[in-house]
């Protein structure tokens, strides 16, 4: 597997044990290739999870190994890597890792991290998220030039309510619309303002997008799925590593360019140059914040006008205030509730 080496950035090094242990069979890449990708994106990945508590995605024998999620702080985590406290739905409570600077992410990689997954919080508020992210999911029978047709109604909508998305792409087929938030609602509230999007966009593109929580519902659509803003629910951050055979990443874009988009062309390979000559084309994202009255107004609209209320939530999660039952459809018919 070859001898530790150092990797050195900003004022720290970071020990890399096993450089040359293969995560990417097909083509070939290594531990290594890994840890240099993330050098080279450094500053954009940095940004994505700047004092954020980060849910660690880690592979340590490659993609074809076993696989698992660290949510709690792992062990011998080095003192100049700040952590925050953040509550499950279940009441428990956790600490987290809350990277500041690229090292954080090296040190995460060596053990095996190939995705990280940010809350939508920072460490100092982690009860009010920063980030309202829109989740462009395409079903069976659908594609990515899908989830592009709904991204540019998602961009009028956003326009007509005076905000302002960064999309960029999953790693697979799908997009994500990032929308910077002030941080004075509650999990519930966002959550609420994710579901008010989802469903203008099914009354704007009916027969293409859809809210429906269960799959059996869903058809060939766009799943706006709203229940990636619930507490305890992450997305893959810019810039982080896919497990999939050709290493994809989670490429951010520019609204003008998402036409001619193709996201299997953003891998560890490439991403590295498209860095290097446009820098993070994401980098302003946190000189904004934006409020959210006007879509709660639209969710309060479409509860009186059309008696749209709450969806259900994860199957994992306590039966929340105001859910409907959270049963599919068709068991619901079997067992005649």
């Amino acid at each position: 597997m070859g001898e530790a080496v150092e990797l050195h950035t900003g004022e720290r090094t970071v020990r890399l044990s096993s450089p040359d242990k293969i995560y990417f069979p097909e083509p070939g890449y290594t531990k290594w290739d890994v840890a240099q990708y993330y050098l080279a994106v450094g500053d954009g990945i940095t940004r994505a999870l700047r004092d954020r508590p980060t849910t660690l995605e880690r592979f340590p024998e490659g993609i074809g190994g076993e696989s698992f999620f660290q949510k709690r702080v792992p062990k011998n985590l080095p003192d100049w890597i700040p952590t925050a406290r953040i509550a499950f739905p279940s009441g428990r409570t956790a600490d987290e890792m809350c990277p500041t600077e690229t090292a954080a992410v090296l040190w995460a990689a060596n053990l095996g991290c190939l995705t990280f997954h940010p809350w939508p919080v920072r460490r100092d508020r982690p009860e009010h998220p920063d980030e309202l992210r829109i989740d462009l999911d395409p079903q069976p029978g659908t594609d990515f030039g899908d989830a592009v047709r709904t991204a540019h109604e998602l961009h009028a909508l956003l326009d007509e309510q005076g905000l302002r998305g960064w999309p960029k792409t999953s790693g697979g087929r799908g997009l994500h619309v990032y929308v910077p938030i002030e941080p004075r609602w509650t999990f519930t509230e966002v959550r609420r303002a994710a579901i008010a999007v989802g469903r203008e966009l099914e009354r704007r593109m009916p027969g293409r997008v859809t809210t429906a929580w269960w799959k059996e519902e869903r058809g060939e659509k766009i799943f706006v799925d709203y229940n990636q803003t619930a507490r305890d629910r992450t997305i893959a951050c810019a810039y982080s590593v896919r497990p999939r055979p050709h290493a994809p990443v989670s490429a951010p874009l520019t609204w003008d360019e998402l036409d001619q988009t193709d996201p299997r062309e953003f891998d560890i390979a490439t991403m590295p140059t498209r860095f290097a000559e446009l820098g993070d084309v994401h980098a302003d994202m946190d000189d904004h914040a934006f409020g959210l009255e006007g879509l709660l107004e639209l969710a309060e609209r479409h509860e009186h006008d059309h008696g749209l209320g709450d969806m259900p939530y994860p199957p994992d999660y306590p039966k929340m205030p105001g859910e409907p039952k959270r049963v599919a459809p068709s068991r619901a018919k079997h067992e005649g509730t």
